[in-house]
Formats: C-alpha cells, structure tokens, sequence
C-alpha cells in the first residue's frame, strides 16, 4: 500500500534551500542524520499530463491566496515571478536561494478528498468482503474472551 510520496528538489545550494524550506515556509522537518533534513509536506496530489518523453516531472506547491504569499515572500527579500493567469488556477514561480525556482498556484480546481472511495474495478467482490468482515468479527470475539 502506497502511503505517501517523496519528492526530490536538486539544488546548486542544498543547505539555503533546506533553510527556505524550514525557515521561510515553515515545514515540519526531522533531521536524519548530519543535517541531512526531510521535511513534512501539506496533503499533495499528482496529474499526469501527455507527453513525447517519459521521466519528466515536475514539482508545484499550493496556496489558497498566492497574491498573500507573493507578498510574504517579497517583503522578506525572495523574487517571485509576476502571477499569471492559467486554465487550472494562478501562477507565480519562487527564486529559491540556491538559484532554482519552484511553482506555486493558487488552483482553479476542485482537490480530491482525503479520502477517495474504492472504485467498483478495483474493489474486492461484495462475497470476498463479508467473508473478511465475519473473519474480523470471530478474531475479536475470540481475542475478547
């Protein structure tokens, strides 16, 4: 079962941009070992968009106001790009401090829920469940008495 995802930034400067990451938008972090920080991500979500090439991937952080965040970040000295307009919401690109830049958007589209129900395809047949259900039932019965 797939219980998260890892993301990976490539950096010229690896230890200002874990700074920015820790200080500037503030993520939880744990340190696994010699500074080396990984960081707690808000709940994320992945498209796949058509392409001539395969192992092209891109990273985008969300906001709920980005003109509020390109202001924030602005006052504290980072360059953003001007916010433009796209189909699936406004967009704005953060100068990181090792020279990278990292898109923002504030989206136009609906999230999934946290939760996404079981499609009928890929969910066990209806007999399949009870018996596990009854199963469940019995263990706890008997781990009870």
């Amino acid at each position: 079962m797939i219980t998260g995802a890892h993301a990976i930034v490539y950096s010229r400067d690896g230890e200002a941009d874990r700074a920015f990451l820790r200080d500037v938008l503030g993520f939880p972090f744990v340190d696994s070992g010699g500074g080396w920080l990984i960081f707690r991500l808000p709940p994320a979500e992945v498209a796949v968009h058509p392409s001539d090439e395969n192992d092209v991937h891109e990273l985008y952080l969300m906001t709920d106001d980005v003109e509020a965040l390109v202001a924030s970040l602005r006052s504290r000295g980072f360059e953003t790009t001007p916010i433009s307009q796209q189909g699936w919401g406004r967009l704005t690109h953060v100068t990181l401090p090792g020279g990278g830049k990292l898109g923002v958007y504030e989206p136009r589209h609906a999230s999934p829920p946290l939760r996404a129900a079981r499609s009928r395809s890929t969910s066990r047949p209806r007999a399949a469940r009870k018996g596990a259900s009854a199963g469940r039932r019995r263990k706890a019965a008997r781990r009870s008495r």
